[in-house]
């Protein structure tokens, strides 16, 4: 009997503390519970949450599917470059704000990972940095109007914030003489009395402001004050400090942003797609109660301006695919919006995996036809010609690996 080549995937929901309570849950059609949060849905092979392909006979965990036979699936070229599904791909639901994060590079990884089990640091370890030996580059893609940091402000932008700012004017000599780097590190070996004492009459100065809806979103006031809301501890996150020294971007639906190695971020708010390397190394700088390895956060960060940019895809309207180009290797992000008018024909080169936001439509290979409804999802495995088409509407998310040259 012949292999499929399309088959139906269930991902797996992460209920972390900074989850939206509703969004996940209605579009995966997963019952809600009271006081639960719901901020990723997990759609590949990673080994702490596998996504489960539904076969004729069983329900298989990716990881063992892609094992069983990676050449057929993987494709010949991917399986010989990354040996497994070299991404992951999620939906988020950010509520509340996420920590700041800079991912390493590979090299960094691999150095980074081997220390830590030298050291004897257990992989479920809170203090634990490196998960894996691999790099975490990563791509989101806006569904709602949504916020983050991204990267170090212009010097002439971060020397106004710290001229603004009374409280932090102190800083303006140590980034004039030091630089990004020397700024940075200054704030971050504080001791927590320090960032006590220096924080205090900045959250005391904006926090009744904040609640009385005095700042705009594009503000750091606003952001450091929205940090403070329901902290049940007396002593002031140091993350606050960074909130003036990065971009504040707001990207609308259907904008993206890419984080490569090195560039710190944070998530603030909003809704997004989220493709990413297969990998779970993140080192934190503040904003939540996480571990912040400081030495290896500063070892592993871009001290340089970055100048944001945002993504509008290159959109092909003869198949209604909009491509988010990258320089990353292990991943490539794409959208396609269909009507009754347009059809979607593609080649998959690896394992693709589709999911539907909105709307419903039907996948051909052959004689192979799978329908996906709202929040279904569907694997395609290498070197499948198929076809998509919709009789109403759909808008359909799609995660692959771009063709290696």
């Amino acid at each position: 009997m012949k292999e499929k080549s399309i088959y139906r995937i269930k991902g797996k929901v992460q209920n972390y503390d900074w989850g939206g309570e509703s969004y996940i849950p209605n579009l995966v059609s997963q019952e809600i519970k009271e006081n639960e949060t719901y901020a990723e849905y997990w759609l590949g092979a990673h080994l702490k949450a596998p996504s489960s392909i539904i076969t004729a006979n069983e329900e298989i965990s990716l990881d063992k599917f892609v094992e069983n036979n990676p050449i057929e699936n993987l494709g010949k070229t991917v399986d010989s470059n990354f040996g497994k599904l070299p991404y992951l791909f999620k939906v988020l639901d950010v509520k509340k704000m996420l920590s700041i994060q800079v991912h390493p590079s590979i090299e960094a990884a691999i150095i980074g990972y081997e220390k830590e089990n030298e050291l004897g640091i257990s992989l479920t370890a809170k203090n634990r940095n490196y998960k894996d030996k691999n790099h975490k580059p990563e791509l989101m893609v806006a569904l709602s109007d949504f916020w983050l940091l991204h990267g170090f402000l212009e010097a002439s932008k971060l020397i106004k914030n710290l001229t603004d700012t009374p409280e932090l004017n102190f800083l303006l000599d140590t980034f004039k003489n030091e630089g990004y780097l020397g700024l940075y590190k200054k704030v971050m070996e504080y001791t927590q009395n320090e960032v006590n004492n220096v924080l205090k009459p900045l959250i005391d100065r904006i926090y009744p402001k904040y609640l009385n809806n005095e700042f705009e979103k594009s503000t750091p006031e606003y952001w450091s004050a929205k940090s403070l809301v329901n902290k049940d501890s007396e002593d002031i996150d140091r993350g606050i400090f960074s909130i003036y020294f990065f971009n504040i971007l707001n990207v609308s639906k259907g904008e993206a942003v890419f984080q490569d190695a090195g560039v710190p971020h944070a998530y603030l708010q909003g809704l997004n797609m989220e493709l990413m390397a297969n990998s779970d190394n993140v080192l934190r700088g503040g904003l939540t109660s996480k571990h912040i390895d400081v030495e290896e956060l500063i070892k592993n960060t871009k001290f340089e301006e970055t100048i944001p940019e945002v993504l509008n895809g290159n959109k092909n309207l003869a198949n209604g695919e909009t491509v988010f180009k990258t320089k990353a290797k292990d991943f490539e992000l794409s959208k396609i919006e269909l009507s009754k008018d347009i059809i979607n024909n593609s080649t998959s080169s690896s394992i693709e995996i589709l999911i539907a936001l909105e709307g419903e439509a039907t996948i051909i290979n052959n004689d192979e036809t799978l329908t996906i409804n709202k929040g279904e999802s569907v694997l395609i495995k290498a070197n499948t010609n198929y076809t998509v088409k919709t009789s109403t509407k759909v808008e359909i998310y799609k995660a692959s690996v771009p063709k290696i040259e």
